[in-house]
């Protein structure tokens, strides 16, 4: 039988939904201000999304959408961190929210000396700024971002490479995800995972994820159940993830 000893959470999506108000109009900013006539529209990042990481995210668009435009990685790199630049003021300017429950799931965490981690293909600035002004970062042990494992959701190493810095088995831990490739990248490192969807993501498949629900909830606001078994609970806390990881 398992113990559950740690908490590892996604970024982008799962502790708020920070895609389609955010990261989009973040690199739309950095288009204008280079003098580039591209435009992600909300339909179109919804595809781009496939693609995990922000570089590899252009490069996508560029040889899928404008094999006309060459631009090498090093200007790839450079309008990566203008986006980011303007992602941070976009966070300063009013901040973008935690998704219902996260807050309350993290403390409840700490409170019960869980230990906690995060496991995202964003880079740590764009982390830290997210959780300036939502949650003290030093909450987390560990936290995986960007370019430090060597392949890239869907792949498994970044959630390796949160087990080894834990030192922790993957049946010890629970992973937090909003998208089909980061379940795939989180369940293949062994970790029971749990969804919470949104506008982006709602029609992944998630088969392979231990619940799938519309967010963590609240005492005063449930969850919508939209795969397995909650067992009675309308909400995420921390009894009903020691029951699922005994299970």
């Amino acid at each position: 039988m398992s113990e559950l000893q740690a908490l590892i959470f996604d970024v982008d999506g799962t502790l708020a939904d920070t895609e389609r108000d955010g990261h989009r109009v973040a690199f739309n900013q950095a288009f204008v201000s280079a003098g580039l006539d591209w435009d992600w529209s909300v339909e179109l990042y919804g595809k781009l999304l496939a693609v995990t990481g922000g570089k590899e995210r252009m490069r996508f668009y560029l040889d899928t959408y404008r094999p006309d435009v060459r631009m090498d990685d090093a200007a790839i790199a450079d309008l990566h961190k203008a986006k980011n630049q303007y992602y941070a003021q976009l966070l300063a300017q009013g901040g973008i929210p935690l998704r219902p429950g996260v807050r309350r799931l993290l403390a409840a965490a700490r409170a019960a000396n869980l230990r906690l981690a995060i496991s995202t293909t964003t880079t740590p600035e764009n982390v830290f700024a997210l959780l300036a002004g939502n949650i003290d970062a030093s909450w987390f042990e560990v936290i995986a971002a960007g370019d430090i494992a060597p392949k890239k959701k869907p792949a498994a190493d970044i959630y390796n490479y949160v087990l080894a810095q834990m030192d922790l088995p993957a049946a010890n831990c629970l992973a937090f995800e909003d998208s089909e490739n980061g379940t795939i990248s989180a369940v293949d490192a062994g970790i029971l995972t749990i969804v919470t969807i949104n506008d982006y993501t709602q029609l992944h498949n998630f088969d392979r994820a231990k619940l799938v629900l519309s967010d963590l909830g609240e005492p005063d606001r449930p969850c919508q159940i939209l795969r397995g078994d909650t067992q009675g609970s309308t909400y995420v806390d921390l009894p009903l993830l020691a029951r699922l990881i005994t299970v």
